[in-house]
């Protein structure tokens, strides 16, 4: 029974796409990013044992002496884990390998699908007063996917614009149908939004109406353009918005926050909350 004392928690969200090089990590901390800008305070989790959303935001290898995979499977206190990033209002929990073997490790634990949940439910977050947490899904269906799943209120899938785009979708909504009758009987898709678009390219435009044709208000307005400052600012371990403020991927991200924004605040209204 949830404490009616403790004031309500952030909205939890798995930014997740079974298919890699799809924009998932770069959306993720452009997104976080872009919600501080409103005046959002965001939580990431990394659960990619490849750990580009923590390299992403400066945090090298040498300082993650505590990770995701502690969070999980070790039970480790949040606030051991989580780290204040180079931006104001912007935390993270940094991933390392060690989640390369977290579906081995979960295996034989009865408690293995909730882990993440009660980790991100600890009273120790309220001291943060989160707005968002942004879970980094690795680019598999894994264990690991499931537990940001079952820890998530809605599911953001980032779909590029390329061919065979849907396919494989469909089995990441079926993933979400099981895991919503299983385990988390209130998740749903937060939306998908479509990255690497290019306007030029007759491909993109199929790929978008084929998008919104199949899925209607599911995907987004917003749309995120194929632009070198969006590829070149990981290497200087900045989103785009801080890396090029006034690029046209920092554009299309502050875009996308103000469109998430505005869904959840017509949900609550629709709510009564």
């Amino acid at each position: 029974m949830s404490d009616p004392t403790r004031p309500p928690g952030p909205r939890i969200i798995a930014i997740a796409n079974q298919k890699g090089g799809v924009g998932k990590t770069t959306t993720t901390i452009n997104l976080a990013a872009a919600l501080v800008e409103q005046g959002k305070r965001v939580l990431i989790v990394d659960l990619d044992p490849q750990g580009n959303a923590s390299t992403g935001l400066g945090i090298g290898i040498e300082a993650r002496k505590f990770s995701a995979y502690d969070l999980i499977l070790e039970e480790a206190p949040l606030t051991t884990v989580i780290q204040q990033s180079g931006i104001r209002n912007l935390w993270i929990c940094p991933a390392t390998s060690d989640l390369s073997s977290a579906d081995m490790d979960l295996v034989s634990n009865e408690k293995r699908s909730f882990l993440l949940h009660d980790a991100l439910r600890q009273i120790d977050i309220d001291a943060y007063s989160l707005d968002y947490v942004l879970i980094d899904c690795p680019p598999s269906l894994s264990q690991l996917t499931i537990n940001a799943m079952v820890a998530a209120h809605s599911v953001l899938v980032p779909l590029q614009a390329e061919f065979f785009a849907l396919e494989g979708l469909s089995q990441l909504m079926l993933t979400v149908r099981e895991v919503r009758q299983a385990a988390n009987a209130d998740l749903r898709i937060e939306g998908v939004v479509l990255t690497m678009y290019d306007v030029r390219n007759n491909l993109s435009q199929q790929v978008e109406a084929d998008a919104r044709g199949n899925l209607g208000d599911l995907v987004f307005r917003t749309m995120i353009p194929r632009n070198v400052r969006v590829s070149e600012a990981p290497s200087y371990a900045m989103p785009v918005l801080h890396y090029d403020s006034s690029s046209r991927g920092a554009e299309a991200y502050r875009a996308l926050a103000r469109e998430l924004v505005a869904r959840h605040q017509s949900s609550r209204k629709g709510s009564g909350l």
